[in-house]
C-alpha cells in the first residue's frame, strides 16, 4: 500500500474530531485553513493568499465530505478524496498565477443519507452560500474517489423550476465532462449515483457536480444493468437509503459503511487519476 499517502491509517484510526486533524495536517506543509462551525458540524476551509484568485473568472468551489458513518473505517467514503484534496492544496498553494479553487472540508454529509439534504453539513455551508451572496460558484464534490480507474460523473436529478439554475447547472455539467475528456480520454463515464453532496447546493440554487470513481468491470457491469433496467436510474437517485437495490449497485458502493471499507480496498490507479483530475481543475478557467 506504497502509493497511500502517508498518515492515512492514523486518520482512518480516529474516533475524534477529524477536522482538527485535517487543520494540523494541513498547518504542518505550511497551508492555511479555517474551521467554520455551523450547527454544530465542524467544516474546513482552506486559506490561499488572494493573488490565487481573479474575479474576472469563476471561483471553483471544491468539496469533500470529512465524516464517515457506522464503525468502519470510511476508507474510501471518504477519506480518500480529503488526502487527496489536502494534498492538491499543498500544490496549489505553490501554483504560479491564479486557480481560483476554494477548497471546503465538510462534516455531516452521511446524517443526510436516509433523512435527506437539508441534514447534510453541506446544506448548512450552501444555505450561508446564498446568504451572503456567493451563489455563483461552480462546485464540484469528490466523493469516494480512492477505488477504480474509471471517473464517474454523476447524474443528477433535480426538480428545479429555475431556468437559471438549469442552465447554470447543464453548462457546469457540460464543462466538467471536458475535464474528465481532457484528462482520462475515453475512460470516464457519467452514470446514476445514489449519494453526494451536491444535492445540498442544488436544493439552495448553486450549480454543483458530483465525481467518483469505479473498478472499470464494475461501471461497465453498471452501465449494461441500467441499460436492460431502465427504471433503476430513476430508483437509485430517489430512494433513501438505496433500500432493495443493493444487488443492482457497484460492489464498490456496497462495502459503504462496512468495516470491508478498508484501506486494503483502495486502488492506486485512483490516486493517480484524482491527481490528474484536480491538476486540470486547477488549470480550467471560466469567465464570470
Amino acid at each position: 500500500m506504497d502509493f497511500l499517502p502517508k498518515d492515512f491509517s492514523e486518520y482512518l484510526e480516529l474516533k475524534g474530531n477529524r477536522a482538527d486533524f485535517i487543520q494540523s495536517w494541513l498547518l504542518k506543509q505550511r497551508v492555511s485553513s479555517d474551521k467554520i462551525v455551523i450547527g454544530g458540524k465542524s467544516h474546513v476551509l482552506v486559506q490561499f493568499a488572494p493573488a490565487a484568485y481573479n474575479p474576472q473568472y469563476r471561483i471553483k468551489t471544491v468539496i469533500a465530505h470529512h465524516d464517515r458513518a457506522g464503525e468502519g473505517p470510511g476508507a474510501n467514503d471518504n477519506s480518500a478524496a480529503c488526502f487527496q484534496l489536502m494534498q492538491w492544496a499543498v500544490s496549489l498553494s505553490k501554483y504560479i498565477g491564479f486557480h481560483n479553487v476554494r477548497i471546503i472540508f465538510t462534516d455531516g454529509e452521511e446524517s443526510g443519507e436516509k433523512s435527506g439534504v437539508v441534514d447534510q453539513g453541506a446544506y448548512s455551508i450552501a444555505s450561508a452560500f446564498r446568504r451572503i451572496g456567493l451563489s455563483n460558484d461552480d462546485v464540484y464534490v469528490f466523493d469516494a474517489c480512492g477505488r477504480g480507474n474509471i471517473p464517474v460523473l454523476a447524474k443528477t436529478a433535480f426538480p428545479s423550476v429555475s431556468p437559471k439554475l438549469n442552465r447554470q447547472f447543464y453548462n457546469l455539467f457540460s464543462r466538467t465532462q471536458d475535464i474528465l475528456r481532457k484528462t482520462c480520454p475515453g475512460r470516464w463515464m457519467s452514470l446514476p449515483v445514489p449519494y453526494s453532496d451536491n444535492a445540498s447546493f442544488l436544493a439552495q440554487g448553486i450549480p454543483a457536480v458530483a465525481v467518483t470513481m469505479l473498478p472499470a468491470q464494475e461501471a461497465s457491469v453498471y452501465a449494461q444493468t441500467l441499460f436492460a433496467k431502465p427504471e433503476l436510474e430513476r430508483l437509485v437517485m430517489n430512494s433513501p437509503g438505496n433500500a432493495g437495490l443493493e444487488d443492482y449497485l457497484p460492489y464498490t458502493w456496497r462495502l459503504f459503511h462496512t468495516q470491508n471499507d478498508c484501506k486494503e480496498s483502495l486502488t492506486s490507479e485512483s490516486f493517480a487519476v484524482m491527481k490528474k483530475i484536480l491538476r486540470t481543475l486547477a488549470d480550467s478557467k471560466t469567465y464570470a
